[in-house]
């Protein structure tokens, strides 16, 4: 794999990813943002240039650290040719396969070059699939050609609902926020997470709802690939249509600074599903896909013999009963 270091080749690669949205925008959005500035310290991997066929985004050989912390070693991967990427993902100077990890993409081929690699190199994987939805100002800017819909989704919708705000005021989070929203993220509840949430506040805009104590009580925040995410509202607030004025505000916000904005649903959250369409989101094609990466682990001595026991004692009891 060819590591892409000068800034013309990551600006060229941004630009062929362009063509390729809405299955390219996971990696199109991260590479977006290691051109601004590259934040969270990654690199981006191709597998030959210019007539590239499979990218990877990892972080940097520094900052992959601590073995158990997937949030950290998450690798976002898109590809033209799957067992071109399959060749790729195999090779462990491209992937730590002896670390958890995520992998991030939008491709349904991809679920079966990641199980195919993973049984090779004996990981567990965990699948998670969700409703992609497209935000329509970013469709409109980073993907003009592609957009294919009428007028009715030329923007996001305002919220019908009004809110009053002398209760409420809409301002950003802050590091000591982290914990709140860590407490509420599905994909959280760690102090791993905890740490991923703290990073994603330091160096992307975040958005929220002070509530009449003057702290959070609704907010969304943005990851290093582009995603809105992390979106909650404090229970006793829900109900009041605060998540839609802050994601309302939040898109609003990063358009103008020309971000690349998406978002992932749980299938079974019907509340948030029809919020995303109320607002004239675009449910994508193609789905929201995370595969979470444990090696599995070599038994010990002990553990050997347990099971040499139990196997011993199941054959004999299967010899009686016969």
């Amino acid at each position: 794999m060819l590591l892409l270091r000068s800034s013309q080749m990551l600006q060229t690669l941004e630009r062929a990813l362009r063509r390729d949205i809405p299955e390219s925008i996971k990696v199109y959005g991260t590479v977006f943002h290691v051109n601004q500035g590259n934040p969270f310290n990654l690199e981006v991997l191709v597998d030959r240039w210019p007539d590239f066929k499979t990218v990877v985004v990892r972080p940097q050989e520094q900052n992959l650290t601590d073995d158990l912390d997937h949030y950290t070693n998450t690798y976002q991967v898109y590809s033209k040719d799957f067992q071109n990427c399959q060749e790729v993902l195999k090779s462990s100077d491209v992937i730590n396969w002896k670390q958890h990890l995520q992998i991030q993409g939008l491709q349904s081929g991809l679920n079966q070059v990641i199980n195919n690699v993973a049984e090779e190199k004996s990981v567990q994987v965990k699948m998670t699939n969700r409703n992609l939805f497209l935000i329509s100002e970013t469709m409109k800017r980073h993907a003009p050609s592609q957009q294919n819909v009428d007028e009715s989704y030329t923007k996001t919708e305002k919220p019908k609902k009004d809110i009053d705000m002398g209760i409420f005021k809409m301002s950003s989070l802050n590091i000591e926020h982290a914990s709140l929203v860590n407490s509420l993220w599905s994909f959280g509840g760690n102090e791993k997470s905890l740490k991923f949430i703290q990073r994603c506040i330091q160096h992307f805009p975040s958005y929220c709802l002070l509530g009449p104590e003057g702290t959070p009580v609704s907010w969304d925040l943005m990851d290093q690939t582009g995603e809105l995410r992390m979106a909650g509202t404090l229970p006793k607030y829900r109900g009041l249509g605060l998540i839609t004025h802050v994601i309302y505000h939040q898109i609003q916000a990063l358009d103008k600074l020309g971000y690349p904005m998406y978002s992932h649903i749980d299938k079974d959250n019907h509340t948030m599903n029809h919020i995303s369409q109320s607002m004239n989101h675009r449910h994508a094609p193609c789905q929201w896909q995370q595969w979470n990466c444990e090696p599995l682990r070599d038994p010990t001595p002990k553990e050997r013999e347990s099971k040499s026991g139990s196997e011993g004692g199941s054959g004999s009891r299967g010899s009686n009963s016969s």
